[in-house]
């Protein structure tokens, strides 16, 4: 947070812990159940966290004065678009749906990258530029951290393992 917001930045410790940290360890730790879920044959209603991302909206919105800042100034978009491009890259990654809806999200999903490139800079003066040393490494975390949000959302999506055909003992010439 420091990195992308700068020296200047407002920054806390409350903020980073309730806005961010709080609500990264609830969404890491139900996708994580997800998958588990799915590994063992889902449950009923279990798709539904996939939705668990939307903390990431929800967390910093609540702290006070965050939704007149959003509404008035445009700050803290980037709480609302993270989740949203975590969901549509782990629909694009599911392998499940429409091929065309998959490549729409996946299309949405990578769009960040040359949306960051331009927006940074704009936000963080040139030190945040790609080009630049401090730039690049900004940018690559902000990318990979991106791409593992999204891997992890394609948990609820993807197909349940059948923990029934696992379990059958293979017949005696097969064992051979």
């Amino acid at each position: 947070m420091g990195e992308v917001a700068g020296a200047e930045s407002d920054v806390t410790w409350v903020g980073t812990l309730a806005g961010v940290l709080g609500p990264g360890v609830a969404v890491g730790a139900l996708l994580g159940w997800a998958e588990h879920l799915r590994q063992t044959g889902g449950r009923r209603g279990w798709r539904w966290l996939a939705l668990t991302p939307l903390l990431f909206i929800v967390a910093p919105l609540a702290m006070p004065g965050a939704l007149a800042a959003l509404v008035t100034t445009g700050i803290g978009g980037g709480a609302i678009m993270v989740p949203l491009i975590g969901l549509a890259g782990g629909y694009a990654l599911s392998g499940r749906g429409r091929v065309w809806t998959r490549a729409a999200c996946g299309l949405l999903a990578l769009s960040i990258i040359p949306l960051w490139a331009v927006m940074a800079p704009l936000a963080g003066g040139s030190a945040l530029a790609v080009g630049t040393p401090r730039g690049a490494l900004v940018a690559l975390h902000f990318y990979a951290l991106l791409a593992v949000l999204s891997l992890a959302c394609s948990a609820p999506f993807r197909p349940v393992v059948d923990v029934g055909r696992s379990l059958e003992p293979k017949a005696a010439d097969e064992r051979l």
